[in-house]
């Protein structure tokens, strides 16, 4: 029986780790509510990615509602048509219209040179998102936040661990936003996060994602239910113990793969920023069709045979989509070079467990040799 190979899936840490966990849940009788282990969790996080406030969630995309209601965001927000649909879904729950700007061929992020143009009256926001990991321009954004009085959310989504030199990418903007689902570098089986600037903040953040109590009998805006219980606290617990070595598997495979695929005519890869901390949990590639004699979608079928699941992130662009494609900022003709490379990546498998052999044959197929 041949077995798939898809392109991310959690490193699971040993199953007789996480029981005593378990017996301790089960002995307290407190499985959810800023039981032990989620207060322990924030406490934790907190130390090792190098942020002062944080707030755990049931997912990322509750979490990223969340962050929109705790800074009263409202009328049009500027994101990227380049990311996973929940950044612009949460926009569209929240009665907020996205508008679009084009990207950076060289990160994937949202281009800073795009977004004054896309500034209307109605404009509240900017909710750009460190694609890949790949830290935004978190000075040019900021200065263009600042000039015209707006806010920034960043979708943190993948960029657990990363660092700007010695500083924490999670520290830019107003808030970040993080998720914890199984794919993700860090995971609590589903979960997310807000990390804000201050303890007003975050008491607001956490009195939103609990209905909006602040008391037993008191209500004090319509909040929601995001809580992150127990059980997905405490296997955060654990994973955070093994997390540091995942990260550093995923950093030589992705090594291994640069050195694999480096030469291979068509095939464009991506070395590290210096001066950036990577997570390494994506490892993109962009096929030219005329050089490498094979189109992108061809190449993922063919990788689709040897049971070699690749993923096209991100395509279609989020603007391309149903609810999204009648915004005037959508118009894929104002979005060139988005359109462009979500037209050409691909994916590959990369996570801790990744066997060599695999690797290997990932590689032989990308190089036309299989």
């Amino acid at each position: 029986m041949k077995r798939n190979i898809y392109v991310t899936r959690p490193a699971l840490p040993p199953l007789n780790e996480f029981i005593p966990y378990l017996g301790k849940i089960w002995g307290s009788k407190i499985l959810t509510n800023n039981g032990q282990f989620h207060r322990q969790l924030e406490e934790e996080l907190c130390k090792f990615l190098g942020v002062k406030h944080i707030s755990l969630f049931c997912n990322g995309t509750i979490a990223l509602i969340t962050a929109l209601r705790a800074l009263d965001i409202s009328g049009e927000v500027i994101t990227t048509p380049y990311s996973f649909v929940a950044t612009s879904n949460a926009l569209m729950w929240s009665g907020i219209r996205p508008a679009f700007a084009d990207i950076e061929d060289k990160t994937f992020n949202m281009d800073p040179g795009k977004i004054e143009a896309l500034i209307t009256p109605r404009t509240t926001a900017l909710l750009p998102v460190h694609i890949y990991g790949n830290p935004c321009d978190v000075n040019a954004i900021k200065k263009i936040a600042d000039k015209h009085g707006l806010k920034v959310i960043y979708d943190a989504s993948h960029a657990f661990g990363v660092r700007i030199g010695d500083n924490s990418v999670l520290n830019h903007g107003d808030m970040s936003v993080l998720s914890f689902h199984a794919t993700k570098t860090f995971t609590t089986f589903e979960g997310g996060a807000i990390v804000c600037r201050d303890k007003k903040t975050k008491k607001k953040i956490d009195n939103l994602k609990n209905f909006g109590f602040t008391g037993e009998t008191s209500v004090i805006a319509s909040g929601i239910n995001g809580k992150m219980n127990e059980i997905q606290a405490a296997f955060g617990l654990l994973y955070l113990k093994h997390v540091s070595s995942y990260m550093e598997k995923t950093k030589k495979i992705a090594d291994v793969y640069r050195k694999k695929l480096r030469g291979i005519t068509g095939v464009k890869i991506f070395d590290d920023l210096p001066g950036i901390t990577y997570n390494h949990s994506f490892f993109p590639i962009l096929i030219d069709k005329k050089a490498f004699g094979m189109s992108r979608n061809a190449l993922y079928e063919k990788y689709k045979k040897n049971n070699i699941f690749c993923r096209r992130y991100f395509y279609p662009l989020i603007s391309q989509l149903k609810p999204y494609e009648k915004i005037g900022s959508a118009s894929t003709g104002k979005l060139p070079v988005a359109k462009k490379l979500s037209e050409s990546v691909l994916c590959l498998p990369i996570y801790p467990e990744l066997e060599a052999e695999t690797i290997e044959k990932i590689c032989t197929i990308a190089g036309g040799r299989k």
